[in-house]
């Protein structure tokens, strides 16, 4: 049977003893398991800090400059930068089922693919998508870091370079190991500071942005809106990414206002992305954005450039702080018996190896925008399905009975598989592995001259899962 529990071995005793309060400099306690109703504590605005010192970041500023290269213009680049980032909203839904159920993401989707079903989810869309960010964010963190290293005269030799990379990690894997209440403390002054940074940047930006900026050959037609759809999935992809922002609600009580969890959640990732993707859409009517961290140098004064790097150091490694606690979770629901620390350490190891080959053999900017485009296949569907379970069962979850594994528990289905999830997602999956275009160009794709992969795969993820699922609940009731 896999393992429910959390960091120390008899969570079932823990009503007997002593509540051991969330603090920040106490490592947390408590891995998949239950949180009872005596531990939760914190408002929901609380989680605002949280996701927007996740949002200002380097790989925003390089998908904002990213939409310009590919074509569109001002007005265009800006308009696909807040629409993909309504996605936000998606998040902000999931993350109401944390403090109805008081347990992670990882958990709450047992009620979605069916106890053994959701190891096989955890560890594909929760474990190997979350390390793959991961190396992907720490890879450009490591990038700035080299060059405020050879600011310092210090030559970036592939030693140093390894060395760099493993500091970062211990920094972002000490957050992740002393958890949720380590994340609320810091995160805040975080945010300030990196508001404060880039406030800097986008006053320089704006001195240097071409506002008439047009490209030499403007898109229309068809490739107009091939281009604003991979745009689209291109900045969708981030919050997509957040299938588990449940794991850092949870700890709110179950009376926390739904509304108030999914608006703060959604704020705090949206107005920092919009922010600083258009700076990078800004930044490329300026510059050439096809390096942008040395093309930004170009245009900020010389004061602020090692400040500007450290900035881009900070901001990645928050992100990465949450990436890594979530695949921590995720490798603990896969059924592995393995405590919350060990789990986050582990997922560092992967994700420095991945860095070092993102960042030693691989080109940087092709790496991100195939892999952020190719996640959407998974992402999308895995996303609409959670979100139409949500809304199918009104936010109702039993945390409890989640944490049940056994062929008793009511979310073990037939043989541990729910058959409206797992059909559901193949079929959204299916559907948009048909409508991508990115490393290939399935069939559909190259019939209508677009990447349809995220609207295709979401609609037809959520009408599946509701047809199969909604007579199910109907008759057993939610």
């Amino acid at each position: 049977m896999a393992s429910t529990l959390p960091d120390h071995p008899h969570p079932d005793t823990r009503a007997a003893a002593p509540l051991q309060q969330e603090r920040a400099g106490r490592v947390e306690v408590h891995g998949i398991d239950h949180i009872p109703e005596t531990e939760r504590r914190g408002r929901a605005r609380e989680l605002f800090s949280v996701w927007a010192a996740a949002s200002v970041n380097y790989l925003n500023l390089v998908v904002g400059g990213a939409l310009v290269l590919a074509g569109l213009d001002l007005p265009q680049a800006f308009a696909v930068v807040v629409v993909g980032n309504l996605f936000w909203l998606g998040t902000g839904l999931l993350a109401v089922s944390g403090p109805a159920a008081g347990a992670p993401s990882e958990v709450i989707t047992r009620a979605l693919y069916g106890v053994r079903g959701n190891r096989v989810n955890n560890a594909v869309t929760g474990w190997m998508i979350s390390v793959c960010y991961f190396a992907l964010n720490l890879a450009a963190a490591a990038v700035a870091a080299f060059s405020l290293v050879e600011q310092a005269g210090i030559t970036p030799t592939t030693p140093i370079k390894i060395a760099i990379v493993v500091a970062i990690v211990v920094v972002t894997l000490t957050i992740s190991v002393y958890g949720h209440a380590a994340i609320l403390r810091l995160y805040l002054p975080i945010t300030l500071v990196l508001a404060a940074a880039f406030a800097v940047v986008g006053y320089v930006v704006l001195r240097h942005a071409d506002f008439g900026y047009a490209p030499a050959e403007p898109l229309s037609g068809t490739r107009l809106w091939s281009a604003v759809l991979a745009g689209v999935t291109l900045i969708a992809s981030g919050p997509l990414s957040y299938t588990t922002s449940a794991d850092f609600s949870r700890y709110l009580p179950h009376t926390t206002s739904p509304r108030a969890v999914l608006g703060w959640t959604a704020l705090g990732g949206f107005l920092p992305s919009v922010a600083v993707g258009g700076l990078g859409v800004l930044a490329a009517s300026a510059v050439d954005m096809t390096d942008p961290q040395a093309a930004l140098q170009q245009i900020l004064p010389g004061w602020f450039d090692p400040v500007f790097l450290l900035a881009l150091v900070v901001g990645t490694i928050a992100v990465n702080a949450l990436t890594a606690y979530s695949a921590g979770l995720a490798l603990q629901a896969v059924g592995i018996r393995i405590r919350r620390t060990l789990s986050v350490l582990v997922d560092g190891t992967v994700a420095v190896c991945l860095t070092l080959y993102a960042l030693l053999v691989s080109n940087f900017l092709d790496t991100v925008s195939n892999v952020l485009q190719l996640t959407v296949v998974l992402l999308g569907p895995s996303t609409a399905i959670y979100a139409t379970d949500i809304l199918l069962r009104r936010n109702r979850y039993d945390g409890r009975a989640l944490t049940d594994e056994s062929p008793g528990s009511p979310f073990w289905y037939r043989a541990g598989v729910n058959p409206a999830g797992a059909l559901a997602l193949a079929a959204g999956v299916a559907g948009a592995a048909l409508c991508v275009d990115t490393l290939y160009t399935g069939p559909v794709a190259a019939l209508v001259g677009a990447d349809l992969a995220l609207p295709v795969g979401m609609v037809v993820a959520a009408a599946v899962y509701a047809v199969l699922m909604r007579g199910r609940l109907n008759r057993r009731g939610a």
